[in-house]
Formats: C-alpha cells, structure tokens, sequence
C-alpha cells in the first residue's frame, strides 16, 4: 500500500493536489522546497488556465480529472482542495488506493457522506486528516494548552466572529458550512465537550443560493454556552474568539496571532466617558504567542503523522462533528427553533 510505503522508506513522499483554487496555490508554495516531498502531480478542471500554478514543479503531471491523478501516479498522499462537493467520491478514491489524504474542510456536502468517510477511513485502515486548519494558529494552540492546565476553572462563554466579503469561488455552500465549522470545532476544543443543543438565525442577502449571515447559539452539557457569528456581507475581515471564565478574559485575534488575557480587578475602579457612562476594566496582558503560518504547521503535522504512522491529529471524525453541528445550525434556522444534538452514528 503506498501509505505504508510512505511510512517505512526514507524515499520523498509522492503527493499529488486536487483543485488550484485558493488553498490549492496555498498548499503548493508550502510543498515547493519542502524535504521529504516530492509534488508528482496537480488536478485541476480549468488547466491548463491555471498552469502558472506549476511553476517550479517541473516535475509534475497536470491532469484535468483528479481520479485521473490518482489512477495514472503512484501517489503517498494526496491533498483535496478540491470544491466540497467532490470531497466524498475524491476521498473515497484515495483511501481505497491506499494513499494517505489531506482533505480541506468540511469533510463533505453533508453528513450522511461525512458518515460514510469516517467508515471508509477506519475500515480501510487509511490515513485522513481533515484540514481544521485554525488547529494549527499558535494562538488557538497557545489558549489551548492553557485552558487544559487550568487557567480557568470553568468556562462560562465562548463566543466567535468569522467575516469578511463573500469569496468569488464559494457557491456550493453557505457560511454555515464553509466558515462555521472552523468555530464549531474549536469550540469543542477549548470546552473539552461537544454541545447538546443548538438555536440559530439565517439571512441571505448576497449569495444566490445559500446563507450568507448567521447567528447561532449552543448549550454544553457542563453549562457553557458557545455563540458563533458568522457572514460574507462585512467588508472588513475579522477572525475573533472570546473564552470566557470565573478568573477572566481570554481573546484571540486569529489573523494577528494574539492572545490576551483580562483579569478582574481587585478594587474596581471606573473610568467615565464624557463625564458619565461609568466603565470598568480589568488588568489586560498580552500573552506570549511564537508566530507561524498556520497551513505550513498543519502540513508538518499531516506528513510527520503519515511518516511515523501515527493517528491523525484531526480525525475523520472531528469533520464529522463540526459538519453535524454546522448542520443542526441550519436546522435550526430554518425551523425557527432550538434543535437536540445527538451523537453521529457510524457504523
């Protein structure tokens, strides 16, 4: 099988990259130049209009069909950057190949498929990252690992913003699916548990055929409360979460990568604004956070796991959650009601 090829011989892994949309071009400037990779080819309908994407990769084949790449090279691993649409049946291809697979979230169009690559992935005994790529800000690992050592004692709220215009190449999903995943997931992160129940509201002003603003909230068993603000109408790109607890504030600043701490203060003392509207802030500190790109991090994760066989950092069954619970908001919205999460079944 050509993913324990890539686990046993100190050969370069052979990676082959579906789709040259954005994250595609993304993941081959990080793959140009990287030890141990070798890129033997690219799928992509509109090549050869995106050829420039090839540049410096002499070496790889271009094909039009990425079952085509997958049937003509010997790939390790193989990238999906591919439309959410084509997550399924590409996946499944790689899988059953025996190639180890990197796959941009959402894990697929919907959960019923996402169920059926969660049983792919375990009874094949292949290898599937999905591409929770905000995992892998050091900001969000940084609040991480301090919430795991205690920094609070309970977490009363987390609330996220995800904004920005509506991206051009975005038409088979909604906001729901494309930016609430990424939220819903480290939600579940920093909670340590996943919610039980979901309420949601949805308007679509400039997409043509899905959501483009949504608010939903969830209810943890622990008692949290997780609040999720997405859309594709700010013209101003934001990527926030606020964790909430008896000892204070954290924030994160995803683009930026930083991370604050607001504590409470011991005696309360109020600041006015135009000599009234009495306000009070807490002692603020920012934290230490080591800077890196994110994709570059995940990619290290991806192929450090395949080479050493380890499991994989986000499983097939994370993608599930977040797309079971991107789903429930959607429910909700258009039921105009709270809905009850139950575990996915997979067989």
């Amino acid at each position: 099988m050509a993913q324990e090829h890539a686990r046993t011989s100190a050969a370069p892994i052979r990676v082959g990259v579906a789709g040259l949309g954005t994250m595609g071009r993304n993941h081959l400037r990080n793959l140009r130049g990287r030890a141990g990779i070798r890129v033997v080819g690219v799928a992509d309908p509109s090549l050869p209009a995106r050829a420039a994407a090839l540049v410096d990769l002499p070496d790889a084949h271009a094909f039009e069909d990425p079952l085509a790449l997958l049937a003509d090279e010997r790939l390790d691993a193989m990238i999906i950057a591919a439309p959410t649409r084509l997550h399924h049946e590409l996946t499944v291809a790689a899988l059953r190949d025996g190639v180890a697979v990197l796959l941009e979230k959402p894990l697929a169009a919907t959960v019923a498929e996402g169920r059926d690559l969660v049983h792919v992935a375990s009874s094949s005994g292949g290898f599937l990252q999905v591409g929770h790529i905000e995992r892998f800000n050091p900001a969000v690992e940084a609040l991480a690992a301090r919430l795991r050592d205690g920094a609070l004692t309970r977490i009363h709220s987390v609330k996220t913003i995800r904004e920005g215009p509506l991206p051009e190449r975005i038409r088979d999903v909604g906001v729901a699916i494309d930016l609430a995943t990424h939220d819903v997931d480290l939600m579940c992160l920093m909670v340590g548990e996943r919610p039980v129940r979901a309420y949601a509201e949805a308007t679509r002003s400039v997409h043509t055929a899905h959501e483009d603003l949504l608010l939903g909230l969830f209810a943890f068993p622990g008692g949290a409360l997780g609040q999720v603000d997405v859309d594709w109408l700010s013209p101003q790109k934001q990527r926030k979460m606020a964790v909430l607890g008896p000892e204070g504030l954290f924030q994160i600043d995803y683009l930026h990568q930083s991370l604050t701490f607001t504590s409470w203060m011991s005696e309360p003392s109020p600041s006015f604004v135009g000599g009234y509207a009495p306000t009070f802030q807490g002692d603020r500190v920012a934290l230490p956070v080591t800077k890196a790109e994110p994709l570059r991090r995940e990619l290290d994760a991806f192929f450090g796991a395949v080479r050493a066989g380890h499991p994989s950092p986000v499983s097939a069954l994370d993608g599930l959650w977040a797309l079971v619970l991107a789903e429930a908001l959607l429910e909700s919205a258009a039921g105009g009601r709270a809905v009850a999460i139950d575990p996915p079944e997979v067989a």
